[in-house]
């Protein structure tokens, strides 16, 4: 963290700094389920702790910037707001298994078309990103 961003840290009142370390704990406890539950997107959770850490808790934030799974993602996403091909295979076949298993379930059709909409439009997103270049 730079002297800056420092400063500007703890110029926050407590208050806020614990609303953003309590998101940023949730926001990593999502992601970190995100692991297990199809549908539920990681990289995206992890993204927005790393971001709410660095304002709030210097420890966090450098935990999880020194991560060995979470820290070369959120490196990437600073340097260019990359993602990793094998992120994004994730997020499709992550996506797609939820929409197989809305689709055996008894969803209703008004829940599971914006759904399903919702997802196309973020792996659209996704892999419109430019990929981290091979020798990182």
């Amino acid at each position: 963290m730079s002297s800056s961003e420092h400063r500007k840290s703890r110029l926050l009142t407590a208050p806020y700094r614990w609303l953003l370390m309590a998101g940023a704990v949730i926001s990593l406890s999502i992601g970190l389920v995100g692991v297990i539950v199809p549908g539920l997107p990681t990289t995206v959770f992890v993204l927005l702790a790393a971001w709410l850490a660095a304002r709030s808790s210097p420890a966090l934030s450098g935990w999880l910037d020194n991560h060995p799974i979470a820290g070369p993602i959120i490196q990437h996403w600073r340097d260019g707001r990359c993602i990793p091909r094998k992120a994004k295979y994730a997020a499709a076949v992550g996506m797609s298994l939820s929409v197989l298993v809305m689709w055996g379930s008894s969803v209703p059709l008004w829940a599971f078309l914006p759904t399903v909409i919702f997802m196309a439009i973020v792996l659209v997103w996704l892999w419109r990103l430019p990929e981290p270049p091979a020798s990182q």
